[in-house]
């Protein structure tokens, strides 16, 4: 779970690409995302989420599939899939099925221009029978007119001047969960790495959700727990708190996880919250 202006990420239970009962194949990335949304689509609903996924998840059939259990959802759009969905926009006329938005924002490197476009009812796919949707893009530039990024998304909600800008916003923060999610598992002391195969019996699953669970944990702590952010304060990565605690549990016995992190705040000389316990 990814929420605009924040910088944490909520792991949310994987769905592992594994062969089914009744299949001797490997199945794809599209079978186990079905299985997910299907699993945890009540979930979504009852909760608000929105589902953000790349250009993979727009097209059928997951694409159809978000329409039928009714889950709202922002996907990005690539210009190749489906070259229908751009051949109908390029026929489009500004002002009418197009619309256009500028808005200019000043930064330390200088003026920047954000162009927003937005239409509704293009194809899913390239078939007179799909169910048509929405689309919206940004254009960024320097005052000048030099390409600084473009993005392009496929959102369940119609945007409007009012809301345009914020779906493109929310469509972005996707790019969260492999800034903050997958590249923190690799390189900030998880030791989460690729793996071509399962193990004996999901040993590679089952170790996997291990860390995914605790990346769960610590950010969790982070949001929930004073002590824990006090700790962390001193150190800019997670990998020097980590060993920290390897090193102390090592020759060191404490009753639980409040007695280690006052005995390291002692050792920092950093004043605990009041009332803590």
């Amino acid at each position: 779970m990814v929420v605009p202006g924040h910088k944490q990420v909520l792991p949310l239970p994987p769905e592992f690409i594994v062969p089914q009962d009744g299949h001797d194949k490997q199945e794809g990335e599209t079978a186990a995302a079905t299985r997910w949304r299907r699993q945890y689509a009540k979930l979504s609903r009852t909760t608000g989420l929105t589902l953000l996924g790349d250009d993979l998840y727009g097209n059928p059939p997951l694409g159809e599939i978000l329409r039928e259990e009714k889950l709202p959802f922002i996907l990005v759009c690539q210009p190749a899939s489906p070259k229908t969905r751009y051949a109908r926009l390029a026929s489009l006329e500004v002002g009418q099925d197009l619309h256009q938005l500028t808005l200019r924002s000043h930064t330390a490197t200088g003026g920047q221009l954000s162009t927003y476009r937005y239409a509704t009812h293009l194809p899913l796919r390239a078939t007179d029978a799909t169910l048509p949707v929405n689309w919206c893009e940004l254009t960024r530039t320097t005052a000048q007119g030099t390409p600084l990024y473009h993005h392009a998304f496929v959102p369940q909600e119609q945007s409007t001047k009012k809301t345009v800008a914020g779906i493109v916003t929310a469509g972005r923060t996707r790019w969260k969960v492999e800034n903050q999610n997958n590249t923190t598992l690799k390189t900030t002391g998880y030791h989460l790495e690729h793996n071509c195969g399962h193990g004996t019996q999901h040993w590679a699953c089952v170790l996997a959700t291990f860390n995914i669970l605790a990346l769960l944990l610590h950010t969790l702590l982070g949001l929930l727990d004073s002590k824990y952010r006090l700790r962390r304060q001193p150190v800019v990565t997670r990998k020097p708190c980590f060993a920290d605690i390897r090193a102390l549990t090592r020759y060191l016995w404490f009753d639980s996880w409040t007695p280690l992190l006052d005995f390291m705040l002692r050792g920092l000389e950093v004043a605990l919250p009041p009332n803590s316990s």
